[in-house]
């Protein structure tokens, strides 16, 4: 096993460089941090922190590096469902946990993102939700330095799974459903997708644009980033000429259903995720229900088959068509 002593021979420094690198000192250059970080990666050096770790029945010690959603007051179901269903699934498997959220990492280079996991005891990370912006995470993913589990993000490698449903498939399924519920010829549907920089996001639109061309209808796509306040701006610019209205997440159905509320018209209204929330809005709406609980719980899965020698690969779910009713969330 390398020691110290062959992690400075290998990076050209002193012990006492390695040392500070490892207990990330604020005064080394981002270059030193580099090769030191280079040569404990080529050498399989561990720490003594982590070899106490893997001496013990902490051996299997994960992250869970969670976004909550800030564009609303209301609680981030979603993250909670996550957190939920990724502890209960970590108990069974009997691995230690550690959550962390990205505000946390914010700031940070990767050589100091690496660093952090590693002062934790980390082998094996779950992320949920990179964007095309995460340029540090997306490098941490291409290092391969952890084993890595993807929720919603198909970035797949040697080391990395992604565990996601088919946001394509689902986002038709839902706009073809409330469509059909219709007998009136529809001929425009403004779309209010997510974030821009979202994969899912990407997904989500690729379906709604095969829906769009297989039923001939012009559509209109709007970025509303999954805040309830900007879908209700943009469904009261543009829905009026409109004949429904298709959003990328129920928040944004809500903001949706409240504009057109305001607006005193009827227009067709679908969501995405299947939060509770729907069931209070006082109207019915289709949405596509994932079952987030059970994704971290197949994440978690996943990424113990990954640190066991396993090879990365995509994990797709299903998903369930629904129409909430108040009825339905107060048993």
């Amino acid at each position: 096993m390398a020691s110290i002593k062959d992690v400075a021979e290998r990076a050209g420094v002193a012990i006492s460089t390695v040392s500070k690198v490892l207990n990330h000192y604020p005064n080394i250059s981002e270059t030193t941090r580099q090769k030191v970080n280079e040569a404990i990666a080529d050498l399989g050096f561990v720490p003594n922190a982590v070899a106490a770790a893997l001496s013990s029945k902490q051996a299997g010690r994960i992250a869970l590096l969670i976004h909550l959603n800030t564009n609303t007051q209301a609680i981030d179901e979603i993250s909670m469902q996550y957190l939920a269903g990724a502890l209960k699934s970590a108990r069974e498997h009997a691995l230690d946990v550690v959550t962390v959220f990205f505000s946390m990492l914010e700031g940070m280079g990767v050589e100091e993102v690496i660093g952090y996991f590693r002062s934790q005891s980390i082998t094996g990370i779950i992320i949920y939700g990179i964007s095309k912006q995460d340029c540090v995470l997306q490098e941490l993913v291409r290092r391969q330095v952890f084993r890595i589990v993807l929720v919603d993000v198909p970035l797949i490698n040697e080391s990395t799974s992604c565990v996601w449903i088919d946001q394509a498939a689902a986002q038709y399924a839902v706009a073809e459903k409330t469509m059909r519920m219709d007998a009136i010829p529809y001929k425009k549907v403004l779309y209010i997708a997510g974030k821009s920089s979202g994969y899912v996001t990407e997904e989500r639109i690729r379906g709604m644009k095969k829906f769009a061309e297989d039923y001939g209808l012009e559509m209109t796509v709007r970025n509303g980033e999954f805040s309830e306040k900007k879908a209700r701006e943009l469904t009261m610019k543009y829905a009026l000429d409109q004949d429904m209205v298709v959003c990328a997440s129920d928040l944004m159905a809500i903001g949706a259903m409240r504009a057109l509320t305001d607006m005193d018209i009827f227009r067709p209204v679908c969501g995405f995720d299947g939060l509770t929330l729907m069931g209070y809005v006082g109207q019915q709406m289709n949405t596509v229900r994932q079952d987030f609980a059970r994704i971290a719980q197949e994440a978690v899965t996943e990424l113990e088959n990954l640190m066991n020698g396993g090879t990365g690969r995509e994990v797709v779910l299903d998903y369930k068509l629904v129409r909430l009713r108040y009825e339905d969330i107060i048993r």
